[in-house]
């Protein structure tokens, strides 16, 4: 997908995309951000979801290409070890991380589908895993519980969150549908696998 480089929308774009890849921001915090840093308040100038990740794209591929693709390894081998030991919450990782725009900057965010709402947080209490507990907005714009982890990443040398969101079970038929652009959102660690052995393949290519 092309960037639209004129008008207030390009401009928001290219800001937002800046404060993904730079600071690890979420999309729709990008874009409120950017349009103060614009003086542009109207939502109606925002860009979609779809014009921002092109333009977070083409930040990536401008400013950062040389180390993206290794940072990005990083986080998706640190979310698969999560991922293996909360296996019995069928856990789908999402985010940056699953969808290939990831930074040293981003966070992880594995989503886990439960039968019990409280059988993750007692898991994470039982192999004394401190976490802290919080309230976001789900992809359907529900409330949805958090469990934040920091887990120390030697190869980044830095501490990374890791955001595990707790659904019901039987929200992940609705979470496997495509999105606006024909994408898988999330994937499990079978797909992040496959996902992990292509990057593989293409950087020795």
């Amino acid at each position: 997908m092309q960037v639209d480089r004129t008008g207030p929308t390009a401009e928001i774009a290219a800001v937002a995309a800046r404060l993904v890849v730079e600071e690890g921001l979420e999309y729709a915090a990008a874009k409120r951000h950017a349009g103060k840093q614009l003086g542009l308040s109207s939502r109606g100038l925002w860009p979609d979801n779809a014009t921002l990740d092109a333009a977070v794209r083409e930040h990536i591929a401008i400013f950062c290409a040389d180390t993206q693709a290794i940072e990005l390894q990083v986080l998706r081998r640190e979310a698969l070890i999560w991922l293996d030991r909360l296996a019995d919450f069928r856990p789908h990782l999402s985010g940056a991380v699953w969808h290939g725009t990831a930074t040293q900057h981003s966070d992880i965010h594995i989503q886990l589908f439960c039968d019990d709402p409280k059988a993750a947080e007692w898991a994470l209490l039982d192999r004394r895993v401190d976490y802290r507990p919080g309230t976001v907005m789900g992809w359907r714009g529900e409330p949805v519980d958090v469990l934040t982890l920091r887990v120390r990443s030697e190869e980044l040398g830095q501490w990374v969150l890791i955001h595990l969101l707790v659904h019901d079970l039987d929200d992940l038929r609705g979470a496997l549908k495509p999105d606006g652009q024909g994408r898988k959102p999330r994937g499990d660690a079978q797909a992040l696998r496959d996902l992990m052995t292509q990057g593989t393949e293409e950087n020795s290519a």
